[in-house]
């Protein structure tokens, strides 16, 4: 037993975690169940110095004070209480444990059989003990002072200007060129100067960052020669990834400090839904040697873990303590390191009560009143792989939600299936038939056709089928069903006929997007034509596969990315809050919506059934719930997956402000009949005002009256 220092004062039950105070360090952690909470000091060689049993407890909190200890201080927890796997209690005081509210880690996590609470290749498996200490395996908790706030760091954009680019850390920047080499996959690359002039360029408002909070790579990857690339296995939900640091722990906030100096805002993929430590057969690491039956949601007893997210365990949100923690973590990212919102992966796993998803759940209501949290940026992916899981537009005012049905129907209609041009004007009036309800915007929907979990955007127009081989599952992982084409040859290809309609119909489904009404969303190197060779599930490709290629990059792919995001901004009518149902504007006795046929008639009931029906046209005007758009630009898009031919435009003067056949093509006069390229995107637009002069405008070479 290494040796105690001479006391350890009660100190304080709040705040949570390690906090530096005048004098020394205060530790504060919860447990219910225990019956004895140690916090062990370690100096930097790895040797325990100290083993100090924490000497008060305020209802389920323990704590203590140590007189002299210091930031940089090394620190773990051990746990007493009882090993009944079976009634789901698994202490086991052999095993170090992270402090679930540790600022910073310290050390990689070296996977070993001492990691496990029970016997590895015992025959009772988890019921078995196992009394080997595993610090030596285990990253140490820091003791870190609160980084100071920079004003700069409080940027909220609008929703009526918000553009998310998805974007990973490392996979941005570690083969850009111009990012110094040395901060190449790291944060302080992604606030480089290289990275900031590329995100500016291309006029993205908001990157959201795949998960940053420290994480694990699961033994059974390494095991492979793999490593988890995406980093959903988080242990550490108040620490940055140690391997995306360079060098101080304020890296982090260094980097959103440039961001927001460029109009960046930061947006974190976050994990709340589960923790890295597994099912019962998983080691013990933080919260499961803490109080495994406060944390999780456990099932059959208590032996066993509620799985509705595939990876093992749930977290159980409707403990007061595990659900204080995931707020205070929230707050700590808001306030400490200046992000600006959350998209919460699973996030229908936070809201379930013992009969399923619960829309006025202890979580949802906690975010709702808090005054931090509610003003921030909301996104949740509305599903888990549970009972009642799927719940696309069920989530309340004010957050948004990736729409997969967008991203699945798009695909489908510039595919050329049959029946989806009705799909189609339900994507682009963002999906009111599920989201326009209880007040909610018509922002509410996260629009995208390619995102981190699936084809990018360059392979869903070069592949039909997934190539994910390199997972080590012989192809089985992945979507099976990805609604792609590959044009006509499986994979790359030298056919200059092959490359223009690949191209053209990726421009065609990034046109889509940025003019549906909603939230639009990119893939970082969708915008240059990154590729992964048809692996649709690249989490474990810490590689270049799993890289943006930006020596293969598309310059002109980038340009009209530009310019179409320049086109949605100068065009709020593509960004309202209200939905729009071709109501009658009170300031102009005409509907605020207007679908057309290619000849200019309404489309009729019948029409609607048609499942040949290929070419969409709409007219977009200001809501007749706002005085917004009285002034506003109208806009006229044309979505023709068919082939070519003529569209009328309705009455007054049109500009083509857009083409994807002709995508560097300038702003031009339109003729009042005007040509569609087939398989293209046209986009028209009228300032207010702007009527004929003469019954026809003047024709336009190119395209014929």
């Amino acid at each position: 037993m290494p040796p105690r220092p001479a006391r350890i004062l009660p100190g304080r039950p709040y705040p949570m975690g390690a906090t530096v105070v005048d004098g020394g360090v205060n530790f504060a952690v919860f447990s219910a169940n225990a019956t004895q909470i140690e916090l062990c000091l370690f100096a930097v060689d790895g040797t325990e110095t100290a083993r100090l049993p924490l000497p008060a407890r305020n209802g389920d909190v323990w704590h203590g004070f140590v007189p002299g200890l210091a930031p940089g201080a090394l620190y773990g927890l051990r746990a007493h209480g009882p090993y009944a796997p079976a009634e789901g209690h698994r202490f086991n005081p052999n095993k170090l444990l992270i402090d679930p509210y540790a600022r910073a880690l310290h050390g990689p996590l070296i996977w070993d059989d001492a990691l496990y609470g029970y016997q590895v290749g015992n025959p009772q498996a988890d019921l078995s003990f196992d009394d080997r200490d595993s610090a030596p395996f285990v990253p140490r908790s820091v003791v870190t002072a609160a980084p100071e706030v920079n004003p700069r760091r409080a940027l909220r954009r609008t929703t009526r200007d918000t553009v998310i680019y998805e974007a990973h850390v490392k996979g941005l920047t570690v083969t850009h060129p111009e990012v110094p080499a040395d901060l190449r996959g790291k944060f302080a690359g992604l606030g480089s100067e290289a990275i900031l002039a590329h995100l500016t360029n291309l006029g993205v408002t908001t990157v959201e960052l795949l998960p940053v909070q420290a994480f694990l790579t699961d033994r059974f990857l390494i095991d492979r020669g793999l490593d988890n690339y995406w980093g959903y296995q988080t242990i550490g939900f108040f620490a940055p990834e140690p391997r995306y640091l360079s060098g101080a722990q304020d890296e982090f906030a260094r980097m959103v400090d440039r961001l927001h100096g460029a109009g960046i805002e930061v947006v974190l993929d976050v994990v709340y839904n589960h923790s890295g430590e597994g099912d019962e057969l998983g080691p013990t690491l933080s919260f499961r040697g803490l109080d495994n039956r406060s944390y999780y949601m456990l099932a059959e007893g208590g032996r066993y873990y509620q799985n509705h997210t595939g990876t093992g365990n749930c977290l159980d949100m409707n403990q007061p303590a595990v659900l204080r923690m995931v707020m205070d973590s929230m707050r700590y990212w808001v306030q400490s390191m200046g992000v600006d919102g959350f998209r919460f992966d699973l996030a229908t796993v936070l809201t379930r009560g013992p009969n399923g998803f619960v829309p006025g759940s202890a979580f949802l209501d906690t975010l709702a009143q808090d005054p931090v949290l509610s003003n921030v940026k909301l996104i949740a992916e509305p599903w888990d792989v549970g009972p009642g899981g799927y719940r696309l537009g069920a989530f309340p005012h004010p957050f948004h939600e990736w729409n997969d049905r967008f991203r699945d129907d798009v695909r489908r209609f510039w595919r050329g299936d049959n029946g989806m041009t009705p799909a189609l004007a339900q994507r682009l009036l963002g999906s009111a038939e599920l989201f326009d309800h209880a007040n909610r915007s018509a922002a509410s929907s996260v629009n995208f056709v390619a995102c981190h979990d699936g084809f990018t955007l360059r392979d869903v127009v070069s592949y039909s089928t997934r190539h994910n081989e390199a997972n080590g599952e012989d192809n089985r992982d992945g979507h099976a069903e990805n609604y792609a084409s590959n044009m006509g040859v499986e994979g790359p290809s030298d056919d200059p006929a092959i490359i223009a309609a690949r191209s053209q119909r990726a421009r065609n489904m990034l046109a889509t997007v940025m003019l549906a009404q909603g939230l639009p969303m990119i893939l970082a190197g969708d915008e240059i034509g990154n590729s992964q060779n048809g692996n649709n599930n690249a989490y474990a490709q810490d590689n270049p596969t799993g890289w943006v290629d930006w020596a293969g990059s598309d310059p002109a792919m980038m340009g009209f990315v530009s310019r179409l995001i320049a086109l949605r901004r100068s065009s709020p009518v593509l960004s309202q809050r209200h939905f729009l149902h071709s109501n009658i504007r009170a300031v102009d006795g005409l509907p605020d919506l207007e679908w057309r046929l290619p000849d200019g008639s309404t489309p009729s009931p019948q029409d609607w059934q048609q499942p040949e029906w290929k070419t969409l046209c709409a007219v977009i005007r200001g809501s007749a719930e706002t005085d917004l758009d009285a002034g506003a630009t109208e806009v006229f898009a044309v979505f023709n997956a068919g082939p070519s031919g003529q569209v009328a435009l309705p009455s007054g003067v049109w500009r083509r402000a857009l083409d994807t056949a002709a995508p560097a093509a300038p702003s031009s006069p339109a003729s009042r009949n005007a040509a569609i390229a087939a398989q293209s995107v046209v986009v028209f637009t009228r300032p207010p005002g702007d009527e004929p002069t003469q019954d026809e405008p003047t024709q336009v070479e190119g395209d014929p009256a």
